[in-house]
């Protein structure tokens, strides 16, 4: 028996509707997956065109991520042993800024929040932020993100090197509206391209810092080659190298008799170095002969006496 003219239009239509559904449904994983190769390539850009240094290549990842996820609202924190910092962010509210980047937050793994729960393995955190742990238990964070910023709909996935946690994507929405699978992947993809930036980083910073090491020492070698016997270029040639180095403003150089410390040589050395390099120079400093910020203290032998003047 033959269908009936009307099925089979009926059936016709719903072909044609199956179809356009399908059709639709590709030009829409093509155009997501030409946002996706756009978005590396611009963030590979960035990261090309400034060696060592994570500030703008943060931020790009940030506004792709937010982009490409669908979300307003996003922030990039980084962690440095039990503190966390907020190394970028995107559409918060002022208030929730200041709270953000007021000071370093501390971080635990026995913690409720959202980095807590990264500290202690977990490689996404996804949920209505007025009902997690974390808001409940009080912590500041989670606590500041609903009252503060109105946040509810919060993804988190890590930036971890082998088992070292080094920051987290904390994105989000002010409204009850989950991510999809399709979105975590994706900033699951972004923080593993922050973690090979941030190892980059720290690769060209110890190379720049192994080479400036090499060239000082080069010229304090040329120094005491043109200076058979005297001592006092060489000790300026060391003292100003070591400030240098260390990112000192002041230092001493001084000998030692074996009962007095006797000054042979101080410098100024004007430089002003930036909270991160100065913490990066810390290590360093505590090795350089001499070198020292602000005025020297008294140098003594335990029972003995003071500088000689």
């Amino acid at each position: 028996m033959s269908p009936t003219p009307d099925r089979t239009v009926n059936d016709l239509q719903q072909t044609i509707a199956d179809l356009k559904r399908q059709l639709a449904e590709s030009n829409a994983e093509r155009d997501e997956a030409l946002g996706r190769e756009a978005a590396s390539t611009e963030v590979l850009q960035v990261i090309n065109s400034s060696p060592g240094n994570l500030a703008p290549v943060f931020e790009a990842m940030l506004d792709k991520a937010l982009q490409l996820c669908g979300a307003a609202f996003g922030i990039l924190h980084t962690i440095d042993g039990e503190r966390s910092h907020i190394a970028a962010h995107r559409g918060v509210s002022p208030a929730f800024a200041e709270f953000l980047t007021g000071r370093p937050h501390e971080v635990s793994a026995t913690g409720p929040g959202l980095i807590g729960r990264l500290l202690r393995g977990e490689r996404v955190t996804h949920g209505d932020a007025a009902e997690s742990e974390g808001y409940r238990s009080g912590a500041p964070i989670a606590r500041a993100l609903v009252e503060l910023e109105g946040g509810r709909s919060v993804l988190a996935v890590p930036l971890c090197k082998d088992d070292a946690l080094l920051g987290a994507f904390v994105i989000y929405r002010r409204e009850v509206r989950p991510f999809t699978d399709r979105q975590i992947a994706l900033l699951q993809n972004f923080a593993a391209q922050a973690v090979i930036a941030m190892e980059n980083a720290r690769l060209i910073t110890e190379t720049r810092e192994a080479l400036e090491q090499q060239t000082v020492t080069a010229e304090v070698l040329g120094v005491i080659n043109s200076s058979p016997g005297d001592l006092a270029p060489v000790f300026d040639a060391m003292l100003e190298k070591t400030l240098r180095l260390c990112e000192a403003a002041h230092g001493n150089f001084l000998t030692y008799n074996g009962a007095v410390f006797h000054p042979r040589r101080a410098a100024v050395c004007r430089v002003r170095a930036t909270a991160r390099s100065a913490a990066a120079s810390r290590g360093r400093s505590t090795r350089a002969l001499g070198a020292r910020r602000g005025n020297a203290p008294p140098h003594r032998r335990p029972g003995g006496r003071g500088l000689s003047r």
